[in-house]
Parts: C-alpha cells; structure tokens; sequence
C-alpha cells in the first residue's frame, strides 16, 4: 500500500482522436525529521515551548512530505466512467497493488 495525490488532470486525445484524460499521481511520502537538542538551556526551553504549541494548534507543523511522480494514466473518457472515479485535483488516495489489481481508497 501506498498514497498518492492527484496532481494534474488534463484533456487528451488518443491516436485515433477520441477524447480522453491524463491522471497524473504523485506518491506522498513523510520526510523524516532529525530531532536536534539545543545545547544551552534556553535553547531547549524554546524549543519545548514550540513544540507545544505545534501539539496545540497543528497550523505550526511544518509540512514534511515529498512528492514522487509514481503513476500517469492515460484514460479515454469510457475507461474513466469504467474505472468508477472521480478524480479531483489535491485528492489523496490509498493505492493496493494485489494479485494482479489496482485498488484505489479516498482518504480524507
């Protein structure tokens, strides 16, 4: 399993003319974050003091993930409303690689 969101989504035409959609999926993976202790103790008194802040109010959490290209799909417009979704752009999803499937999972 891993997640993925919907970075682009354009119009296309395949080489017959029908007209389709390009999906592009970037993989979201979280960027380890090295603690580093302050050596002086008001260095570490900041610290402790933006920390909880952090746990108060999640709008000081610096974003820490990377996004990866990892899957583009090149859909016409039957095999979009075959596959049973509606992508939106900034969507996350969970995708299962399994016996030979593609599952996807919104996720909020």
């Amino acid at each position: 399993m891993f997640r993925v969101r919907v970075n682009k989504i354009e119009s296309i035409r395949d080489l017959d003319g029908n007209l389709g959609k390009r999906i592009e999926l970037l993989e979201e993976r979280e960027v380890p974050r090295f603690a580093v202790r302050p050596k002086s103790e008001e260095g570490q008194v900041v610290q402790d003091v933006l920390q909880a802040l952090q746990q108060q109010a999640p709008m000081f959490v610096p974003h820490t993930q990377f996004a990866v290209p990892k899957i583009i799909l090149f859909l016409t417009e039957q095999e979009y409303e075959s596959l049973g979704i509606a992508f939106d752009v900034n969507q996350s999803y969970e995708i299962g690689l399994e016996n030979q499937t593609i599952r996807f999972r919104k996720t909020e």
